[in-house]
């Protein structure tokens, strides 16, 4: 745009004009003009000129020539000093400075006569301004008053002496003054000095302050709102040592929705979880809350993994299409001796042997929560006793200078050495990948260990399974298995009742309801007791309200009702698994 066209119609452009012509005077521009003691003359030396437009054109606005270096400095709005010389005496301040640090002495160093100036951070600088002859900022420093001020420093020429310093020199020894030079010194060379310039930047300095607090309490409210949504105590199954750790990014850094969760699901199972919601800040936080809270609501219906995982999905499609979470879901069973997962874009679980060989596991089943369109699938990844599990998101690994994969290779090595208890490998692990209080990324890493159990330790946690063949005569014979069995792991009397009670309905129940095979399987851990049916029915059993004529029905409610806990899954074959669990007193 050509602005020299559109400026005359801009507003107040015609009011501006009209008062330049109504000035009553302009001052005169002279090629030479003094006072009479010989100093240079300054505007207000000047008469008046005539008014109008004929005076107005013979006579143009005054030439830069015609004003002195004291009279520009003295009316400019901002603090200005000039010091003189290598130890930066006092020359010269303007109104401004004065009116804002008060008057200062002239010919003492500034260092003494101008304190301000060791508060701004200046007085440093005045040596390498003066000696490499460029100029230094020093950008919003802080008064002891409590104004802020942006200093800039610049090197100022060699300068005479003033007419008033050559007549004094005129009056002294003609042999002094002739082995001076024009400054009064005796090598004859002038002394150099710094202009100081002072912007006052106070009402900007308390504009940003404000936002850095308001910055800082919405950061604070996203990390307490992302703390008190992540468990503030870990489930620690009887078969599983868990650790975890959760660290927000520096201070630069928004908080993101990193979270993380193990949920005991019965039958000595455990769930382990660990997602990264792809936003930040509070909103980023509240997601990530409802996500863990529907993870927990899933894992109560005891679904496989993959099934967990698409309902993930869904759910995340409707809390909010735009934020995208990755997810990965674990489950561990101790007769199995694995973990089965499914991963929805997450980084892939990584596993330590005893001897320290890592195994990575495969890639992720699908893509991240709230992509839709995608049948998620499960993998198995072996979690042998004496083994170490971590799973972890991307601010751990990932970093700006190096593909992810480096990362997640850097993240094996440290594993591979990495021994002691899981809050010793999480606290080892954070530091082996350099992650520091000013990370720029949020990091969450979950530990687990599937510990070997050796001499006594090892007598606290048995198995025993008998396989249910032939028809109602296998009631009779799972009653006896159970009594051999509690009685040989020297359970107290009633509690062995009670475990033998309990193994009588659940297999009259499959008798009952289910189809071959099935399996009886009783466990103990140093915690509790877990009794387990299998058949090849996936019909879940649910508890309900017998009537008084029913001659069956009550099966499920005599479990619930002497177990601490019970529930059932349908097991990968196509069947469906009936627990109790009895806990041992302490």
């Amino acid at each position: 745009m050509n602005f020299t066209r559109w400026s005359a119609r801009l507003p107040g452009t015609q009011r501006r004009a009209a008062a330049r012509d109504d000035r009553s005077s302009v001052p005169a521009a002279r090629a030479e003009s003094a006072r009479a003691d010989g100093s240079p003359a300054l505007l207000d030396d000047v008469s008046p000129a005539p008014s109008g437009p004929a005076a107005t054109e013979a006579l143009p606005g005054p030439a830069l020539d015609d004003l002195s270096a004291r009279e520009i400095l003295a009316r400019l709005p901002a603090p200005v000093a000039l010091l003189h010389g290598p130890d930066h005496r006092v020359a010269y301040v303007n109104d401004a400075y004065e009116a804002a640090f008060g008057p200062r002495p002239c010919g003492v160093p500034a260092a003494e006569a101008m304190p301000e100036l060791t508060q701004l951070s200046v007085v440093p600088l005045l040596d390498q301004v003066l000696r490499s002859g460029t100029a230094r900022t020093v950008k919003s420093r802080r008064t002891a008053e409590g104004g802020s001020y942006t200093v800039t420093c610049t090197p100022v020429a060699a300068w005479g002496n003033t007419a008033d310093e050559r007549d004094e020199g005129d009056k002294g020894d003609d042999s002094t003054a002739g082995d001076k030079g024009g400054d009064g010194r005796a090598d004859g060379k002038r002394e150099g000095g710094v202009l100081v310039y002072a912007a006052d930047v106070t009402d900007h300095a308390e504009a940003a302050e404000r936002l850095r607090t308001s910055e800082r309490r919405h950061r604070e409210t996203a990390v307490t709102l992302q703390r008190s949504l992540l468990p503030q105590e870990l489930e620690q199954p009887d078969d599983l040592r868990i650790a975890a750790t959760y660290q927000p990014g520096g201070t630069d850094a928004a908080v993101g929705g990193d979270w993380y969760d193990v949920i005991t699901l019965g039958a000595g199972r455990t769930a382990l979880v660990i997602g990264d919601v792809m936003g930040r800040g509070v909103r980023a936080a509240a997601v990530m809350g409802q996500l863990r809270t529907a993870v927990r609501a899933y894992a109560r219906l005891d679904l496989p993994p993959h099934e967990v995982i698409q309902l993930l999905d869904g759910l995340a499609a409707e809390i909010d299409a735009s934020q995208i979470a990755t997810c990965v879901y674990a489950v561990h069973d101790p007769n199995e001796g694995q973990l089965v997962y499914a991963s929805a874009g997450h980084l892939p679980i990584l596993v330590r042997d005893e001897d320290g060989t890592v195994h990575r596991a495969a890639d992720p089943t699908g893509p991240p929560l709230g992509t839709g369109g995608w049948v998620h699938t499960s993998g198995t990844i072996a979690l042998p006793p004496g083994s170490t599990a971590v799973l972890y998101t991307d601010g751990l690994v990932e970093r700006r200078s190096e593909d992810i994969d480096e990362g997640v290779a850097s993240l094996a090595r440290a594993l591979s050495g990495a021994k002691g208890s899981p809050q010793v490998v999480c606290d080892r692990l954070i530091r082996s990948l350099g992650v520091t209080a000013e990370h720029d990324d949020d990091v969450a890493v979950l530990v687990v260990q599937h510990p070997a159990r050796t001499g006594s330790n090892a007598e606290l946690f048995h198995n025993a399974a008998l396989d249910l063949l032939g028809g109602v005569e296998a009631a009779p014979r799972a009653r006896a298995f159970a009594t051999g069995v509690l009685s040989s792991w020297r359970f107290p009397v009633e509690l062995r009742d009670l475990g033998v009670l309990a193994t009588s309905e659940l297999v009259a129940n499959s008798l009952q309801h289910g189809t071959p095979p099935m399996r009886l399987g009783l466990r103990r851990t140093d915690r509790r007791l877990i009794i387990e049916v299998t058949d090849g029915d996936d019909h879940l059993p649910r508890r309900r309200q017998a009537e008084p004529a029913d001659e069956a029905g009550r099966g499920i409610s005599i479990i619930a009702s002497i177990a601490t806990s019970w529930g059932s899954r349908r097991t990968p074959g196509g069947g469906k698994a009936v627990w109790c669990e009895f806990a041992l007193p302490r």
